[in-house]
């Protein structure tokens, strides 16, 4: 979660990194969905970390327009959800529970939704480097563990905590011993080697 302007600088930077963009800064038309996730790390830092009057008549602008972009990219994410170096691929519903919690290096795709079961309040926690692909529904009090490759139009109701494995299917299983290591960029670890915090 974001505390801090530091942490806020790398969130935007880990969230660059997962979204393989060399630029600095979003274009002026394109880029929408880096757009969103700027929006969604400025009022997290703006909720969580700025206290003034100012700010917060500021964090009601943000909120703004992240909820205007949101409807228009099709995106329900709430914040303070998903760690450093989110990777949203395409335009399309994905639909997050507020009281989720998913770790660093998470890749998403459209038609994603993580909630709670009908007549349950329990959320998802979802670990680091997890891949959730096209379709795939996650919910109730399960857990997810590291590494872990979430097939297209799964449906996830019971906790995977060995790390590093494929599931897929209606309801998920395990599928392979192989995670999601090698289906895309696990920013925060590129990040921490060029900051030579790791």
């Amino acid at each position: 979660m974001i505390q801090s302007k530091k942490d806020y600088e790398y969130f935007l930077e880990a969230d660059r990194i997962a979204l393989s963009k060399t630029r600095k800064r979003p274009q002026l038309y394109g880029d929408e969905i880096w757009k969103f996730e700027r929006l969604l790390r400025k009022a997290e830092y703006y909720e969580n970390s700025r206290k003034s009057l100012f700010s917060r008549i500021y964090l009601y602008y943000v909120l703004f327009r992240l909820h205007n972009l949101g409807l228009k990219l099709g995106f329900m994410i709430p914040r303070n959800v998903f760690g450093p170096g989110l990777s949203i691929a395409h335009y399309g519903p994905i639909i997050v529970n507020g009281e989720a919690r998913v770790g660093a290096n998470c890749r998403i795709h459209h038609c994603v939704t993580i909630g709670t079961e009908a007549g349950a309040n329990l959320t998802p926690k979802i670990g680091n480097n997890v891949f959730i692909g096209p379709g795939a529904v996650v919910v109730g009090g399960v857990e997810i563990a590291d590494g872990i490759a979430i097939g297209a139009n799964s449906y996830v109701d019971k906790s995977f905590k060995e790390p590093d494995i494929t599931i897929a299917g209606l309801p998920a299983r395990k599928v392979a011993d192989k995670g999601s290591k090698e289906l895309y960029h696990r920013a925060t670890e590129i990040l921490d080697k060029r900051l030579g915090t790791k």
